[in-house]
């Protein structure tokens, strides 16, 4: 990388002709998101590079027991979690600012940050069974080897403008070094696994199907097939042009045909793990942990179709085991907590303190494992149940959206100056009245902006409507539902005023800042 900075794209290139003043952050990026995403995702990508290096010492020294593992386990803890931030905070980017209400389009920079993160989840459970029984020696150190490998491929495709995403830089002169790192990282790798494949033998076998040992090894299985997914769709454009000569690409429907129901395995899984017993679960041992969980989601389930929940059986799957998993965090705390209490004679809080605070690792992993339950609760809600209305309205007129009545109030619009009085941005948008039954109404508003082109050959006001625009969305949010509103401004009528716009404005150089401020 010292290589690439110094010989290849040096940060500190100059630019003919310098500008006088800079032209501040991309429109798009102006979002309290922004702050932190990116050097969220950049910390999960390095810090991936040291679990990458310790098995790379590992196999290269043969010392292959699971030292190396617990030395790098914070690094791995903290390389996930940042990149899971990162992933996250995009997300809530997207739903504000892209101006089409989602917050993941399987777009391939977005999908490239997100198959480290699968793969690294996937390590972070099956150490553990290396750690206990000595087994899935092979198995993890390939995770790792992939997660690292993984990490630079996502730095690829951003870089090397090989596929199309709103996140890439374009075309650049760094996609042949990376490519070339990345076949030196995957052909090292499996030369170095296959050359320590009888160091890496297991100590122990799998000894029932009905073991955490069984459920953690599904589990990983589950989360590379994700992985497996998510990396056939973003590359198969560059797979079929090689193999038809006709490049294709697969949509959100495509993903989504497969994503669910590996999806759904997964959220069980979480909910199976913490439950059954290592080596080998009894009938009794089964039906004392799973009797509580499994009542959970079963009366979740009857109650989402008593309330008329129906029309996606996906998502009511999702709901049920959601519940199973969270039923499943709660038993164990509740027996955690009953034990310390029966004691120490500890009050309840102070019990469950007491309780995570000597077994984090633990209960840090159940909070998780909920996390994750209640974040696919919302993707299948969001994506199974959502209703959409684009529609034409003048101001005092009313649309309805499902349970909602929105009037337009009125239209809005705004010149806004940066602080130096350059003119920075128009807006035009419209005040919204929203209002739920007999509820009292709510004001929104929304408004695009409309930010000037770097064209010299643009006059001075038609440059604003030939740059770049973001939609600023209305946003009602709640616990059960969000509203979600954003304007499209019919420009047509004043594209006759902006050539007149130019004419007043042709010798701005003439005005004083303050006279072209106002």
């Amino acid at each position: 990388f010292a290589a690439v900075l110094v010989l290849l794209e040096s940060p500190f290139g100059q630019t003919s002709p310098a500008p006088a003043e800079g032209v501040g952050l991309n429109p798009l990026l102006r979002h309290p998101s922004m702050m932190i995403h990116p050097p969220m995702l950049y910390s999960g990508y390095t810090l991936f590079a040291v679990p990458f290096a310790f098995a790379v010492g590992a196999l290269i020294t043969r010392r292959l027991n699971a030292d190396w593992i617990r030395g790098t386990r914070p690094f791995t803890l903290a390389a996930w979690f940042f990149l899971g931030v990162g992933i996250v905070l995009g997300a809530r980017w997207s739903y504000s600012e892209l101006g089409w209400g989602g917050y993941w389009a399987w777009d391939p920079v977005e999908n490239a940050s997100l198959m480290p993160w699968l793969t690294g989840t996937a390590f972070l459970h099956s150490v553990m069974i290396q750690e206990k029984r000595g087994m899935l020696k092979v198995w993890n150190v390939s995770l790792v080897l992939a997660t690292g490998t993984l990490a630079i491929l996502g730095t690829f495709l951003v870089r090397s403008g090989i596929l199309e995403s709103i996140h890439a830089f374009g075309a650049s002169t760094l996609g042949v070094p990376f490519l070339g790192l990345i076949v030196l990282m995957i052909g090292g790798s499996i030369a170095l696994v296959a050359s320590r494949a009888e160091s890496l033998r297991s100590a122990h076998r799998l000894d029932s199907l009905l073991s955490r040992e069984a459920a953690f090894l599904l589990n990983n299985l589950v989360l590379v097939a994700l992985c497996f997914v998510v990396f056939w769709g973003t590359f198969f454009p560059l797979i079929s042009e090689a193999v038809t000569g006709t490049e294709a690409s697969v949509g959100p429907p495509w993903f989504n045909r497969y994503i669910t129901p590996l999806a759904l395995a997964l959220v069980v899984l979480s909910g199976i793990g913490p439950l059954i017993a290592w080596r080998r679960a009894t009938a009794a041992n089964l039906r004392r942990n799973f009797t509580v969980p499994v009542a959970a989601g079963v009366l979740t389930l009857a109650a989402c179709v008593a309330a008329g929940v129906r029309g996606n059986a996906g998502a009511l799957l999702m709901f049920a085991f959601a519940a199973f998993v969270l039923g499943a965090v709660g038993q164990e705390l509740a027996r955690g907590v009953r034990a310390r209490r029966a004691m120490a004679k500890e009050s309840v809080p102070r019990a469950v303190l007491s309780v995570v605070r000597r077994n984090r690792g633990r209960y840090g992993g159940y909070l998780v494992h909920a996390g994750v339950a209640v974040m696919f609760v919302g993707v299948a809600a969001s994506s199974a149940f959502q209703e959409q209305r684009l529609v034409q309205l003048r101001p005092g007129a009313t649309e309805r959206v499902g349970d909602y009545a929105v009037t337009y109030v009125k239209p809005t619009s705004a010149v806004v100056a940066a602080p130096n009085g350059r003119l920075e941005r128009i807006d035009l948008g419209a005040v919204l009245s929203v209002r739920r039954g007999d509820a009292p109404p709510r004001t929104l508003t929304t408004y695009k902006s409309y930010f000037p082109s770097t064209d010299p050959s643009l006059g001075p006001i038609s440059r604003f409507f030939e740059g770049e625009a973001t939609s600023e969305v209305g946003l009602q949010a709640g616990l059960r539902r969000d509203l979600w509103t954003a304007i499209a401004p019919d420009i047509g009528r004043l594209l006759p005023r902006i050539p007149e716009g130019d004419e007043v404005f042709a010798d701005a150089d003439e005005l004083t800042p303050e006279q072209r401020g106002a």
